[in-house]
């Protein structure tokens, strides 16, 4: 198998300090987190800021102070969402990406999102694939439903997506695709031959599928985005503690863990 990329998903738009007190919000926080996270096994940062008030924001300059922070003492990829929080513009979401990060999150489809949708309609999908083409930026696909593996597909047809495609498979939000195992089968059996892929099993789901992306040669995204607790009741206490488990569990199955430039090498991403 290759060896297995770990994503960290160190913030999100969704989680709050109340929820979580060890939440990173500021660019300080963020960027130390990043840099735990790297230490632990992290090769790639999932990356969203917050504004000084603590919500969730697409900022470039935010974004851009973060990014001088984390690559002060970190060399893991970076990839930045455009996802950034529901109700927000294409324009707003797109901004980051002309900052021309390694990565960025490109959703191929739109999703009931708890109490809300998380809107992708085409037109944003386009916008979004050659705006990232044009920067040289490769693109996660990030997969809330089934039907968005296909959306990528139709990318690949127009010229605005090149293949070999890597995908995230966002499982358990409440709105899209659950994160019971026959589910995450079924989406590593949908996507194009030669493709990559990760899984971010939301809440209770992410260990379950982390250990499921080990076996099945697959990668894994953890972090505060996705699940606070490190189990039952039991609030985790850094991102990287997440980190720690999914190596550790890792060499038990005597999966290599990869560093950022292994990653890179694996993803076809060249070192900006």
């Amino acid at each position: 198998m290759e060896k297995l990329i770990i994503t960290v998903a160190l913030t999100g738009a969704e989680t709050t300090k109340n929820q979580n007190p060890n939440l990173p919000v500021t660019p300080k926080e963020i960027a130390k987190a990043a840099y735990e996270a790297e230490q632990a096994g992290a090769s790639i940062i999932h990356l969203h800021v917050r504004d000084k008030n603590g919500k969730p924001t697409q900022s470039v300059e935010i974004f851009k102070e973060t990014i001088a922070l984390i690559r002060e003492r970190c060399n893991a990829i970076i990839q930045v969402s455009t996802g950034g929080a529901i109700g927000m513009t294409p324009e707003e979401r797109i901004a980051p990406v002309y900052l021309k990060t390694e990565m960025a999150s490109l959703t191929t489809g739109s999703v009931n999102f708890g109490e809300g949708v998380f809107l992708n309609p085409p037109d944003y999908i386009e916008y979004f694939a050659r705006v990232m083409m044009e920067n040289n930026i490769k693109p996660e696909i990030e997969v809330f439903e089934a039907g968005m593996i296909k959306n990528a597909v139709k990318l690949v047809e127009k010229g605005l997506l090149s293949k070999p495609l890597h995908f995230d498979f966002v499982m358990g939000v409440p709105g899209g695709i659950p994160g019971e195992p026959k589910d995450l089968l079924y989406l590593i059996d949908s996507i194009p031959p030669g493709s990559t892929w990760s899984v971010a099993g939301i809440g209770r789901y992410e260990l379950t599928l982390g250990v499921m992306a080990i076996i099945l040669g697959g990668h894994v995204r953890v972090g505060f985005e996705d699940n606070i607790y490190y189990k039952k009741g039991v609030l985790a206490e850094s991102n990287a503690q997440l980190v720690e488990r999914i190596v550790r569990i890792a060499k038990e199955f005597d999966r290599e863990v990869a560093t950022p430039d292994e990653a890179r090498s694996i993803l076809g991403i060249k070192k900006k």
